[in-house]
């Protein structure tokens, strides 16, 4: 209990509140709240995550790398935080230019979530910067040809698709 007599916020209530706080404009107060939370939960994988995910949201990736590594660790997170939390560390690596575990991080991730487009968009990224190009372009054009609405991408998928196997073929 608090001075005043009542009991003071837990976790939930204040994790909440932080995430509230992001979600309305103010990182800054949730990236405080935030951390005073990790510091008393440190091994709280979901309070590592959203910790993480406020200072991506501040520019402040290289700090947000430990917070994230912390969420992945283990168990703990739903498959959605999990999700998310593979994506925010395996594009933290990539921005950072740490591009080696941005492949590794979300090579994991799309073999977890092999349905996420946006998995795979960050994978291809990160393939293209450690020189993989082909198979980013591959990766790509194969999640074009499946997820585009584009009339003309729709006509030419199967094409597109093709193609995407083996760019160099020629006739």
């Amino acid at each position: 209990m608090d001075e005043s007599g009542r009991d003071e916020p837990g976790r939930d209530e204040l994790l909440a509140a932080a995430v509230r706080l992001r979600g309305q404009g103010d990182p800054g107060q949730a990236r405080s709240r935030l951390l005073e939370l990790a510091d008393r939960y440190p091994d709280d994988p979901e309070v590592a995550y959203q910790t993480a995910w406020t200072h991506d949201v501040l520019g402040l990736e290289a700090e947000a790398v430990a917070f994230y590594e912390r969420a992945v660790r283990g168990g703990g997170l739903s498959a959605e935080d999990r999700r998310g939390a593979l994506l925010g560390l395996g594009s933290t690596y990539r921005v950072l230019g740490r591009y080696p575990e941005a492949v590794a991080t979300l090579r994991r991730a799309v073999a977890e979530f092999p349905g996420d487009g946006a998995l795979r968009t960050f994978l291809a990224m990160a393939l293209y910067n450690t020189g993989r190009h082909e198979e980013a372009m591959r990766l790509t054009l194969t999640l074009l040809a499946a997820t585009s609405e584009d009339p003309g991408v729709r006509r030419y998928r199967r094409a597109i698709e093709e193609y995407a196997r083996d760019l160099d073929a020629t006739v």
